[in-house]
């Protein structure tokens, strides 16, 4: 299989996507702010939480170190290149961690495959009157983080330190069964008190869905 073609195929196919897509862009996105899933990135890292949840580390994999780049794990990169391509402005999970009140500065928080967040991400989202929950999944695991040595570590969830704990924030709305659906086919957006959720996991659905990307604007 040619892998690079592949590679070269997606990237067009993404550019492509962020031309035709960047007719829809309007002044909503001025007064929206899309949190980027750094801490989410960093977890799926190599020597990181996954490979101590399949057994390959001990518990010294449940602190990883902050990359200055980009890992592998590649989540989210289709609404980060739509939204990008559409004047949407981006913060990452650091900068609500380190100042929460900051999301109360805008009108609406677009939250995308934030699988882990710390305690202060959390609550400062829950408690958003408008977030759009654009991935399922999100909000899943707490995690910490340690400034200093640039590190985040797993606190609980997804098994851990109970392999029968789920959701380490025990949070009502939890999603998290819906990201396996990522045809999205028959997507929607429905309604909980502080926001809306997608009914599915869209990587590659809001790369050719033009509505999917309309209805984030209205």
């Amino acid at each position: 299989m040619n892998y690079k073609f592949i590679a070269c195929a997606f990237l067009l196919l993404l550019v492509i996507s962020i031309l035709q897509s960047s007719v829809f862009a309007t002044p909503m996105a001025q007064k929206t702010i899309v949190i980027y899933p750094i801490f989410t990135q960093t977890a799926y890292g190599n020597h990181a939480f996954y490979d101590y949840y399949k057994k390959l580390c001990n518990s010294t994999c449940l602190t990883v170190t902050i990359p200055k780049q980009l890992p592998k794990y590649t989540s989210s990169v289709g609404a980060v290149m739509i939204l990008s391509g559409n004047n949407y402005n981006f913060i990452s999970d650091i900068d609500v961690d380190k100042n929460p009140e900051i999301l109360k500065k805008y009108d609406r928080i677009i939250l995308l495959h934030n699988e882990y967040v710390t305690r202060k991400e959390f609550n400062a989202i829950i408690s958003h009157p408008n977030v759009v929950y654009l991935y399922p999944n999100a909000l899943y695991a707490e995690v910490k983080v340690d400034y200093n040595k640039n590190t985040i570590s797993l606190v609980r969830g997804h098994g851990y330190p109970n392999l029968s704990l789920g959701n380490g924030f025990q949070w009502k709305y939890d999603n998290s069964k819906l990201e396996y659906d990522t045809a999205c086919k028959n997507w929607i957006f429905y309604k909980i008190p502080n926001g809306s959720m997608l009914n599915c996991y869209p990587d590659l659905k809001i790369l050719d869905d033009q509505s999917l990307l309309r209805a984030l604007q209205e």
